[in-house]
């Protein structure tokens, strides 16, 4: 079959409307634009022709079909009666992107309502579909233009790819507005239940009905057995080739995972100018707080995954209020429910001798998993170690012990007689840490709500940018001396030298998010929650 391409921009082009729909009242297939998506077209009285659109996309047939109207004078022959919700909808949101589910009349062939006694119906805003329907003379079955299982097409092009030569033609009238499907809410329960969201979003609804119920298939899976009564209910949508994951967390966390679990083949989809942090291939799909554009976008980047080769497709989960519950229900299809949960990551830090112990015991009594930096340092500096050799190279064969550990009091001595000493130092070992203490992460990700990273020098290092809230610990000068000579068993001189030798108490608390004054006594932690 010879796929005709029409290009049409305004409902004045009358030939080429006609003939689209001629197609449509002889029993073709024709491609059209909506508001929403582009939608494959077919008589809807017509059961023989409604069965050449699930053949041509490969749609199982038990996957109810949405009919398109271009009045709603139209509506009345469709089903046995109009519900008064329908129409204090319909007065508030048609021409839209929504559907109603109402008792389908005799005329609906069973091909179309999947054998259901309910029909699926809505009036497209977009002019060039509104027209088509009009001159083809009767009401149009219109699932997306795509492949079943695959994203749908927002663009001319993206039908172009899956059905060029499976369908009579494609009306290109340019990229689609709203971008996710139609909402879809039956008026067949009571109260109405919503089935899938889409542009018109729950609370426009409860605005016009006053009480609404979610459907569960609407976040989760259709139940076992359950019969789906809306269209992108029950079988895996929306999904490009590529696998994709949504993850769940703050930015920060979100980049740790990126960057510890890439793989070639790998992309990112997140927020706007989040897209230059990251250390693998990134797009946006719009600000965080804006639904609209993420809807807009969503399913040509995910077509474009494929398009670059993407194997693995890492998403920013995004906020499931308004049109964000049809970018989430869209997005968990996609990924076939695969969600990720990246806990926040926080650092606490602070001067030496600030008592950042005491505080990591308090918030290790929470379920915080806290991870001790000095421990890392250790590990990452153990004997035979490649780091081992690195320092030793640059401080001396001194800072090593006959058995070939590191002498650690040798290290400090050299390491902190000045700042530039100590900047070196964390230059060659913050890399290290850092890796395995991300590592480690990663690795435990799905045990503990919170990690916290407690470590002197976060802000000098990597680690800082994996780092969703910073909580630095302070103390007096003279409390902080006393702590260090005990702990250490040094003197005050050397103590001091350790002191001068890092940023100061100034410097810490002007990167933090939360500063905990820690002289002794009871500590107040209730910034932190």
């Amino acid at each position: 079959m010879d796929t005709v391409l029409y290009k049409i921009d305004s409902e004045n082009q009358k030939k080429e409307i006609e003939e689209s729909a001629e197609i449509l009242r002889r029993g073709g297939l024709v491609a059209i634009p909506t508001e929403t998506v582009y939608g494959l077209a077919a008589n809807a009285l017509d059961g023989g022709a409604v069965k050449k659109i699930f053949k041509a996309k490969g749609r199982p047939q038990d996957n109810p079909l949405i009919v398109h109207i271009s009045s709603f004078d139209e509506i009345y022959p469709l089903v046995k009666e109009v519900p008064k919700e329908a129409f204090a909808l319909a007065e508030k949101y048609w021409p839209g992107p929504l559907t109603m589910i109402m008792p389908k009349s005799d005329l609906i062939p069973d091909e179309v309502s999947a054998g259901l006694s309910t029909v699926a119906i809505r009036m497209p805003s977009h002019p060039i579909a509104r027209a088509i329907i009009k001159a083809a003379g009767v009401p149009l079955a219109a699932p997306s233009a795509n492949s079943s299982g695959l994203p749908s097409p927002t663009k001319a092009s993206h039908v172009f790819d899956d059905m060029n030569g499976k369908i009579d033609a494609i009306v290109d009238s340019g990229e689609c507005g709203v971008g996710v499907e139609s909402t879809v809410i039956t008026l067949a329960t009571k109260p109405p239940r919503l089935l899938r969201p889409g542009g018109i979003t729950p609370e426009q609804l409860t605005a016009v009905l006053g009480k609404i119920d979610i459907d569960n298939a609407v976040t989760h899976k259709l139940a076992e057995g359950a019969v789906a009564t809306s269209p992108g209910m029950k079988y895996k949508h929306y999904s490009p080739k590529a696998q994709v994951y949504i993850i769940k967390g703050p930015f920060p966390s979100y980049r740790c995972f990126t960057d510890y679990e890439k793989k070639d083949g790998d992309m990112a989809v997140c927020f706007d100018g989040e897209e230059k942090l990251l250390g693998i291939d990134a797009v946006s799909y719009g600000a965080e707080n804006d639904s609209k554009t993420q809807a807009h976008r969503l399913f040509d980047l995910l077509r474009n995954a494929d398009k670059v080769g993407a194997k693995r497709v890492f998403v920013r989960y995004p906020k499931t209020d308004g049109v964000g519950l049809a970018v989430y229900n869209r997005l968990i299809r996609a990924a076939a429910f695969r969600i990720i949960n990246v806990p926040p990551i926080y650092g606490l830090t602070g001067p030496t001798g600030a008592g950042k112990s005491t505080v990591a015991a308090e918030l290790q009594k929470r379920g915080w998993r806290i991870i001790d930096g000095d421990m890392a340092a250790r590990e990452v500096m153990k004997k035979g170690s490649p780091l081992l050799d690195k320092l030793k190279e640059e401080y001396g064969e001194d800072i090593i012990l006959p058995d070939g550990s590191l002498d650690r009091k040798a290290l400090a001595k050299k390491a902190f007689k000045d700042k530039s000493s100590a900047k070196r130092l964390g230059e060659l070992t913050h890399p290290a840490i850092t890796d395995l203490v991300m590592r480690q992460i990663i690795k435990e990700k799905d045990e503990y709500p919170v990690f916290v990273i407690d470590a002197a020098l976060i802000t000098e290092c990597k680690m800082y940018d994996y780092i969703s809230k910073l909580i630095v610990v302070t103390a007096d000068e003279e409390i902080r001396l006393k702590r260090i000579t005990e702990r250490d068993g040094i003197s005050e001189r050397a103590a001091k030298e350790r002191i001068n030798a890092q940023p100061s108490a100034k410097y810490y608390e002007s990167k933090a998010d939360v500063i905990i004054k820690n002289n002794g006594g009871e500590i107040d932690l209730s910034d932190i929650f």
